[in-house]
């Protein structure tokens, strides 16, 4: 963005605009982080993080530095401008107060204290404080060092003086999240690592440091990136195969809005395209995302019919087919987004789209014409798109004319549950006939389905949806759940609320569980979103001391239950070598009893992360996914490839 004006420098009290007061935050801590689970707990990082980089927009702040202290708690520090300190004109308390204190206050509602800015709503440290054991904050500004502390939402400590700093300013936050509120305080290196890469790669230039001072996990990295999102492609892309060498990056700006599209093909089926709107993922898309698939279609389509690929009499690309194997970021920076609802997973600007869609169309026309070997590349890539899109339109044809894609038609493995409502009913997709046998015994017969799968299903991160559609165990999937593949999902024909992947506690019951999980993020994507996906764990031990059975789930449980109750006058423990070992009562007991069994939710905060670590272990590279597991087996008790 343009460098900072005069006014925009005078960063004051009196910017400092009051909607509303804090009461409600702890009353319904749900309402502002969205869960009280770990997403919520790690959101309260990002809340503070984002204050750092609205003052690196504003061309203020050059590094931001996030350290997890020893006792769980997190420190973030910036050298921007420090939040001010002067007395509001309206409450007469220092701004910085304010600003910790009173919900819906801040320099963003339009008193100049920020052009451009991710927190829209004045949420963020008031909310982070009212969620908070304790909180310090430390400013450095007008040649001193200023402190005040906080608690619960409340002010504990009147501001101060502690120091002098002639020459640094900025401002250093440091909380404890409140264990009254939290379901758990452990902070995870890796979900903050994510999105603090992010946050460097969206912002050229900016310096984000994240180290872990924990016992037995300390580690640090430093994310700067100067070529900004180009560098993220690079990154995304750094596990697969390319079509063509240069990425091609477009930047304009006009007035208020600026936008960033880079973008590069590779040899996988799948398309990957992030956007943001002022650094927040806008993962329901938007009218910038519109604008850069239109731009996209149109763009390939007129190179492809003006240099004969495509004679004038022939079809043109489809969108999917322009996208297919598309790795792409687009962000945009505006200085008033409207985003569609609390979670601003949609924006709504309808002038984005244009502008979008017209940048898009100008600079990837120019690429395609100065770099006619790596455009005629791209475009062979969309040929065989097309066919391949053509083909998997007649592999559904021919398989909706047998009944499998129409969900009256059931596959014959399936064991149905009585239930019609899909809220209350639930499928267990089971390794194996012999399990299968046992799980359709010992099942609840009302609200529980059964199908059994025979080996391993097909890898789908290497193959095309017309090879997938000939795959017996998908198709039995497909038509089990009545909701449909790919573009053609239905989630209100979705059968089953709760999809249990249930296979043996083993290495080849590992791999299964991830063809299955990658088979549902590439092709019924919704699933994972909306929670429907859920591991089952089934128990490793069984242990018998009088009439007394003990069942355990992992080598320590098992260790330590016979250090409780004594190694004499029991039997040799029983080792399971997979759910076929189990009887129907034993498999209700311990893995399908809903009182009593533990099943692992399936979720995806972050599709980037999940992209790369399906293109890892799923993909043709070996040496990234020898790396992956050695580099993970240093911090995780038990890693299943």
């Amino acid at each position: 963005m343009a460098a900072p004006d005069v006014k925009q420098q005078q960063y004051t009290a009196e910017q400092i605009q009051v909607l509303e007061g804090l009461d409600p935050v702890r009353k319904r801590p749900g309402m502002y982080i969205g869960t009280t689970g770990p997403k919520g707990l790690h959101h309260l990082v990002y809340e503070v993080v984002d204050n750092s980089i609205d003052e690196a927009l504003a061309g203020f702040c050059s590094y931001v530095n996030v350290t997890i202290k020893a006792d769980n708690s997190i420190m973030i520090e910036d050298d921007g401008r420090g939040m001010p300190v002067d007395l509001h004109p309206k409450l007469n308390i220092p701004a910085v107060e304010v600003i910790h204190t009173v919900l819906h206050a801040g320099g963003k509602f339009g008193g100049g204290g920020y052009k451009v800015s991710g927190g829209l709503h004045g949420v963020g440290a008031s909310v982070v404080n009212a969620l908070s054991e304790w909180m310090e904050v430390e400013i450095r500004r007008d040649g001193k060092i200023f402190r005040q502390t906080y608690s619960r939402g409340k002010t504990t400590s009147p501001l101060e003086i502690i120091g002098e700093s002639p020459r640094k300013t900025g401002s250093k936050t440091t909380f404890k999240p409140d264990a009254e509120i939290f379901d758990e305080l452990d902070f995870s290196y890796d979900t903050l690592e994510y999105r603090l890469r992010e946050m460097a790669f969206l912002n050229k230039g900016i310096r984000i440091t994240l180290k872990d001072e924990r016992p037995d996990q300390k580690r640090q990295e430093v994310f700067y990136y100067e070529g900004g999102i180009r560098e993220f492609v690079k990154h995304l892309n750094k596990n697969k195969e390319i079509v063509h060498p240069d990425i091609i990056y477009i930047d304009q700006i006009k007035k208020d809005y600026e936008v960033e599209v880079a973008m590069q093909y590779t040899d996988r089926y799948n398309e990957l395209i992030l956007s943001y709107a002022n650094n927040i993922n806008t993962s329901e898309g938007g009218t910038h995302l519109i604008g850069l698939k239109s731009a996209l279609t149109r763009v390939f389509n007129d190179y492809a019919r003006k240099n004969k690929f495509i004679k004038d009499n022939e079809e043109g690309f489809a969108g999917e087919d322009v996208r297919e194997g598309l790795t792409a970021i687009v962000s945009v920076k505006l200085t008033h987004p409207q985003f569609e609802g609390q979670t601003k997973a949609k924006l709504g600007n309808s002038d984005m789209r244009g502008f979008v869609e017209t940048a898009v169309n100008e600079n990837l026309t120019a690429f395609l014409e100065e770099n006619p070997q790596q455009a005629r590349a791209i475009v062979e890539r969309c040929l065989r798109a097309a066919r391949a899109r053509e083909a998997a339109r007649k592999a559904k044809e021919m398989i909706r004319r047998k009944g499998v894609l129409d969900s009256t038609a059931l596959p014959g493995k399936l064991a149905d549950c009585a239930e019609k409502d899909p809220a209350l009913s639930e499928i267990f997709l089971v390794e194996g006939d012999s399990a299968g046998g046992s799980a359709k015994m010992g099942r609840d017969r009302r609200r529980q389905a059964i199908l059994p799968l025979r080996g391993k299903i097909l890898n789908v991160e290497k193959a095309r949806l017309d090879k997938i559609l000939n795959s017996e165990e998908i198709k039995n999937m497909i038509t089990a759940f009545g909701c449909n593949i790919g573009k053609d999902f239905d989630e209100e024909k979705l059968r089953y609320h709760k999809i249990i992947i249930m296979t043996d506690a083993d290495v080849d019951g590992a791999h299964i569980r991830t063809l299955l999980l990658t088979f549902f993020y590439r092709y019924m994507t919704p699933l994972v979103e909306g929670g429907y996906i859920y591991i089952a764990q089934p128990p490793l031990y069984r242990t018998v001391k009088g009439k007394e059975v003990y069942y355990t789930y992992t080598e320590r449980e098992q260790e330590k239950l016979l250090n409780e109750i004594g190694r004499q006058g029991i039997k040799p423990p029983q080792r399971y070598k997979g759910l076929g070992e189990m009887d129907a009562e034993q498999l209700w007991e311990t893995t399908m009893d809903y009182k009593k069994r533990t099943l692992i939710q399936v979720t995806v905060d972050d599709m980037a992360a999940a992209d790369e670590i399906f293109s890892i272990l799923m993909g043709d590279k070996v040496p990234p996914r020898r790396k992956f597991i050695e580099d993970n087996a240093k911090y995780v008790k038990n890693l299943d490839i």
